[in-house]
């Protein structure tokens, strides 16, 4: 998609270009090294999406950058107010693509829920963007302008900087490794965002294989599990990549992790009526969560319009509650925030009033 754009436009985006690259540009110009460092620090530092911005830049300078260079930024097309303060944004990309991201507000912080790609290609029943065809991955200036978006939004409405983010938007997180890494190593650079990796949650279905690679990558951040049941029969019908990687080939590579960052692991948790919420699927989930250091957020279940999916009864919640408890595993309800609007766990589909 980058050459196709390329190819048509005659002119590559500048931040698809790292800092030595614009470094050795400025050179090949017969100009000087730092001009790279200038432009490198208003197209991240200062999250410039055009050229004429960078007044520390001669006018020579920014029609040389003009001719030779696009910024390919996201566009807000259309932002929607929760009454709970959630805020949801529908992302229009350089190619007319859409995505969305979401603020989701507290009493003493708010995060910013992430898109990684456009669609999602894993199908799981219970989730809307599953729903969607994926059309390609987000390049990682565009899941960077999604935060930048947001930290914006957080200081005007929430009278606050953004204070944490969750890679819990549309997509698989580790289906677009590289892009994802390079959008977070730009967001807690210092010459980016600079916000500390201890405040940046990835979250994915359970792929063996990246998980491990995170491991061996040494990434800060912290890692979230999307569960749902530690039965394999139970989970496979729900999420069709336990088929491929089934719950024993994932725990080995959360104790891999585990292993490596010491990190403890957080297991995402819905419990549905007739599908999770028997004594059975309780203890499987003790007994799993038993053989990693992890804790479960048990989420509220977001209607998709799909009879299939029920929430549980709150008893089958409390039941879940005290077993964890009792067997010494953290555990925490999470409230759905932004339902009014689609904006809760799974129900991302570009669906706008």
């Amino acid at each position: 998609m980058v050459l196709f754009y390329f190819l048509m436009n005659q002119k590559k985006d500048i931040r698809a270009l790292t800092k030595q690259e614009l470094r050795d540009f400025f050179v090949a110009q017969n100009d000087q090294a730092f001009r790279g460092n200038q432009v490198y620090e208003w197209l991240w530092h200062k999250s410039a999406h055009n050229f004429e911005d960078m007044t520390n830049i001669s006018k020579i300078t920014r029609q040389m950058l003009i001719d030779n260079f696009v910024i390919n930024h996201i566009e807000v097309d259309q932002m929607q107010q929760s009454s709970d303060g959630t805020i949801k944004n529908a992302v229009r990309l350089h190619d007319g693509l859409v995505v969305e991201s979401v603020l989701i507000p507290s009493k003493n912080r708010t995060t910013a829920c992430i898109s990684s790609q456009v669609g999602c290609s894993l199908n799981c029943s219970f989730c809307a963007t599953a729903r969607l065809k994926k059309m390609r991955n987000l390049n990682p200036d565009e899941i960077y302008d999604q935060v930048v978006s947001i930290d914006k939004q957080s200081r005007f409405y929430k009278n606050h900087k953004l204070s944490n983010i969750v890679f819990m938007g549309m997509g698989e997180p580790l289906l677009n490794y590289n892009n994802v890494i390079e959008a977070i190593e730009k967001i807690t650079m210092d010459e980016g965002l600079g916000m500390s990796p201890r405040r940046i949650t990835l979250s994915t279905v359970g792929l063996p294989k990246m998980i491990k690679k995170l491991a061996d990558d040494d990434v800060k951040f912290n890692l979230a599990v999307s569960l749902h049941s530690a039965i394999d029969e139970v989970r496979s019908k729900m999420m069709p990549i336990n088929e491929k990687s089934n719950l024993s080939e994932l725990l080995e590579s959360l104790q891999y992790w585990y292993a490596k960052t010491k990190k403890r692991i957080t297991f995402e948790y819905v419990v549905w009526k007739n599908i999770n919420d028997k004594q059975k699927d309780i203890e499987a989930l003790v007994n799993y969560c038993k053989k990693i250091p992890s804790k479960v957020n048990l989420i509220e279940y977001n209607a998709i319009d799909d009879s299939e999916f029920q929430q549980a009864d709150p008893k089958a919640i409390e039941y879940y509650v005290r077993e964890l408890e009792k067997n010494n595993i953290i555990v925490n309800v999470r409230k759905s925030r932004g339902k009014d609007i689609d904006a809760a766990c799974g129900q991302l589909a570009n669906k706008t009033t």
